[in-house]
């Protein structure tokens, strides 16, 4: 039985991989549906109920955002009233359209700031060394094969007496058939990297696209909390939630606005938070 983090396998190639194939898609999800740019600048705030009720009121704090994409949560902050926000990424591409979206909606680089740089390398790119806030959204630990410097790294950036705030979706979920959700197909506990060659993009799977090939880590909620718990930083809560923000099922159903399974299936973890605290 394995109860602690270990060093996941990097297959050469893996970043440049990743980021090519961003950097190729951010395009699509600039013009696409899925991200409604057009709506979003009319209503700047895509963040879940649960995230805002977890974080609570960020009036007059900083906030960073790691792996931030092209700015939509972080940007979303700042409308909530973030005194300042920071989002990284490691694609250029999707600072510049973050930078774009922050421009048009009125907000300075002195109130939404975007950088490009590697996760690992955040304490060295971002403009101050510290931040009320860390946050990390839905999707962003799966292209990251050391959990634990992650956690170092993402830690070392809270200030004293702020917190580290993650959501992402819950693990269980990647060991379960997608048909159905009831039938374990996949090794929970398995840490090899995960290559893909596919086409299209979760935003618009239909989009024609060249750089298809990816790789991918799966991280169990052990090692998350425990890569945490070993910076230093207090966990202050747990949750897991049993809604997902997009059809990951085939016999999902869309009921108050998330993806759910059927009223009768039997209600499994779909997405996890937690908040961490670093002391005074």
């Amino acid at each position: 039985m394995s109860t602690q983090a270990e060093q996941h396998s990097a297959p050469d190639g893996w970043r440049e991989d990743n980021r090519a194939m961003w950097d190729e898609r951010v395009p699509v999800h600039v013009a696409g549906a899925y991200y409604d740019l057009d709506g979003f600048r009319a209503h700047p705030d895509v963040l879940r109920d649960f995230e805002t009720a977890e974080v609570g009121d960020v009036t007059g704090r900083t906030l960073l955002h790691l792996q931030c994409h092209i700015g939509t949560d972080t940007l979303s902050w700042a409308h909530r009233g973030a005194a300042r926000v920071v989002g990284l990424d490691f694609s250029a591409p999707a600072v510049e359209a973050a930078r774009s979206l922050a421009a048009g909606l009125g907000h300075g680089p002195g109130r939404a700031a975007f950088v490009t740089s590697d996760v690992y390398d955040a304490a060295d790119a971002v403009p101050e060394p510290s931040y009320d806030i860390v946050y990390t959204g839905l999707g962003a630990l799966c292209w990251l094969p050391d959990i634990r410097r992650w956690a170092q790294t993402a830690a070392s950036l809270v200030a004293p007496g702020g917190f580290l705030y993650l959501a992402e979706f819950h693990p269980i979920t990647e060991a379960l058939d997608y048909a159905t959700g009831l039938r374990i197909v996949r090794d929970y506990f398995s840490r090899d990297a995960q290559v893909y060659d596919e086409p299209g993009t979760y935003a618009d799977p239909g989009a024609f696209t060249f750089r298809n090939r990816s790789v991918q880590w799966q991280h169990t909620l052990g090692d998350v909390v425990s890569a945490l718990a070993a910076t230093g930083l207090r966990i202050e809560f747990l949750h897991e939630h049993d809604v997902s923000l997009f059809p990951a099922f085939e016999n999902f159903e869309v009921r108050d606005g998330y993806h759910r399974f059927p009223a009768d299936h039997p209600r499994i973890p779909l997405i996890y938070s937690l908040k961490a605290t670093k002391s005074r």
